[in-house]
């Protein structure tokens, strides 16, 4: 392990030897916030740092507020695993991976701490300034990684953090009644809801059948942006929200 200086100010250096070079990229273009999922921070603090894990993050934010930096930024972390956003699938290479110490699904999905969200709203901002990183590239382990993973779950505030410029959000549509997609459904009105979550940057089959990979796409896209129910069912609440992030994206 070679130490380095912090690139957050606030960060304390404990390198960890899971790292290589950035594939294909000169500098990160996307932040992935993760919960740890273990008993502790310590343990996970511990794995992270371990030869043997084959994982680590930039950075670890425990409970308190803390932060540890594990691998430099100019350095490509193994965080994502096997992900996808916008065609890309190499998000290692084009991301800073941030762990947010937490137990998770497998730990009862515990609320985060206040303290914890204030450090990781700062950190956030740091390096969305330092990096230029747009706002719609502030996402979940689970956008990327729909199906596979469930992190930072719905519990994460993700309003809280656009609240303080972090991230790209919209109010979610109230839940009500109306027509609805879900699993085993096919047609061109499902076609039309699967180009749209795969416009906006999510692994989505257009097929115009409601696959349960569509429903795990679905019920990420609820995980991050219409968190009050995550049943992978497109209802309105559900489409209208879509509909209302794609037209509030930047124009590039």
């Amino acid at each position: 392990m070679t130490e380095f200086p912090p690139d957050f100010a606030r960060a304390v250096v404990a390198a960890s030897p899971n790292f290589g070079d950035r594939k294909g990229v000169s500098a990160p273009d996307m932040i992935i916030l993760h919960y740890t999922g273990m008993p502790s921070a310590e343990a996970a603090f511990d794995w992270l740092r371990r030869p043997e894990s084959e994982v680590s993050c930039h950075y670890l934010v425990w409970e308190d507020g803390r932060v540890s930096q594990l691998v430099a930024e100019d350095k490509r972390a193994w965080h994502a695993g096997a992900s996808f956003w916008k065609g890309e699938t190499d998000i290692n290479s084009r991301s800073i991976g941030i762990e947010i110490a937490n137990a998770g699904h497998p730990g009862g999905l515990p609320d985060f701490q206040p303290e914890q969200i204030e450090s990781v709203i700062a950190l956030c901002r740091d390096i969305v300034a330092r990096h230029a990183i747009r706002a719609e590239h502030v996402l979940g382990h689970s956008d990327v990684a729909p199906v596979r993973k469930v992190d930072p779950g719905e519990k994460f505030p993700w309003q809280a953090l656009a609240e303080a410029g972090i991230g790209h959000h919209v109010e979610p549509a109230p839940i009500s009644g109306g027509r609805f997609f879900q699993r085993g459904d096919a047609g061109p009105p499902v076609e039309a809801l699967q180009a749209m979550l795969a416009l906006y940057g999510y692994n989505a089959p257009v097929s115009g059948d409601f696959c349960h990979r569509t429903e795990g796409v679905v019920e990420a896209f609820q995980r991050h942006f219409r968190p009050e129910r995550v049943d992978g069912v497109a209802d309105a609440s559900t489409i209208d929200t879509l509909h209302r992030l794609l037209r509030a994206l930047p124009e590039r």
